[in-house]
């Protein structure tokens, strides 16, 4: 399997995704009769998808092949709505079209965790919180995180690499699929929008050699934004937990994100943490 550290920085991404886009779309779902002539997949054809785009096909069949190096806005809106994608979708194509100059992040510095997040954290002792930065990488936890997560995922930590990695993460999580596939179309969004940082491609290669499910998901092209998830706990003392999850970003540093494990009131699971936070509290008073 290649790699991504063998594959520039260049279209090779954007004409991925739009094969993707193009493969899940048919024509009738398109709006179109199908051009005549056999088929050899469901998807549209090239042909197909550049007139409702607007475009020559010998323009888009360079935009597929990585060959196009200008893609202006107006042919990103055309493709977007011809390809029927959602805000998303069309923020992550906006993303791998952009000009591959950019980008001067220092992505090997050190991350520190917000003050304003650090005091936001605090009003949330009532369930697990945790906030994480680039790459997954973990910023800083409470404790009901490690009571309801059975796992140590201490600042420093990558939390992909627990959630991959750990077999305690598939048993834990009741849902570890949906919540594992949402993850990787997160890590791809986050890859469209910083392409040139090397310790995430490193990290994206890693999790898919090391995981079949990664590499599927991944090849699949999905994106998410990860910040509305359901996710599903089944703890060996409390039972099962229900979560919503919920992320908060700041406008001024939208790479750090305060992840919220929210839960109903007067709900079953708000009531198995209460319980679990006060065996917390009497283990660190022991």
């Amino acid at each position: 399997m290649s790699t991504l550290a063998d594959v520039p920085a260049d279209r090779s991404a954007l004409g991925a995704f739009l094969r993707s886009r193009r493969d899940r779309l048919t024509p009738a779902q398109a709006g179109i009769d199908a051009f005549p002539g056999p088929r050899r997949v469901p998807g549209l054809r090239k042909e197909e998808l550049a007139m409702l785009a607007g475009l020559s096909t010998d323009h888009y069949s360079r935009l597929e092949q990585g060959r196009q190096h200008t893609v202006t806005d107006d042919v990103v809106e055309a493709l977007g709505r011809a390809l029927r994608l959602d805000d998303l979708e069309q923020a992550h194509l906006r993303d791998l079209a952009a000009p591959t100059r950019r980008r001067t992040t220092p992505w090997e510095a050190a991350q520190r965790p917000d003050p304003g997040l650090l005091r936001l954290m605090t009003s949330f002792d009532h369930v697990p919180v945790l906030l994480l930065g680039r790459r997954s990488e973990v910023l800083a936890t409470n404790r009901l995180l490690q009571a309801v997560l059975g796992a140590e995922v201490a600042p420093g930590a990558v939390f992909l690499r627990w959630l991959f990695l750990d077999e305690r993460a598939r048993t834990r999580i009741r849902n570890w699929p949906h919540f594992a596939a949402a993850a990787v179309g997160s890590m791809r969004y986050e890859l469209g929008r910083h392409p040139d940082d090397p310790r995430l491609r490193a990290l994206v290669d890693e999790l898919r050699a090391a995981d079949a499910d990664v590499a599927r998901w991944w090849d699949d092209h999905g994106v998410t934004d990860r910040t509305s998830v359901d996710k599903q706990i089944d703890h060996p003392v409390a039972g099962r937990l229900d979560f919503g999850i919920e992320a908060v970003q700041l406008p001024h540093d939208p790479e750090q994100r305060l992840v919220v494990y929210t839960v109903e009131p007067h709900s079953p699971t708000a009531r198995a943490l209460a319980v679990l936070g006060s065996w917390e509290e009497s283990a660190v008073v022991r």
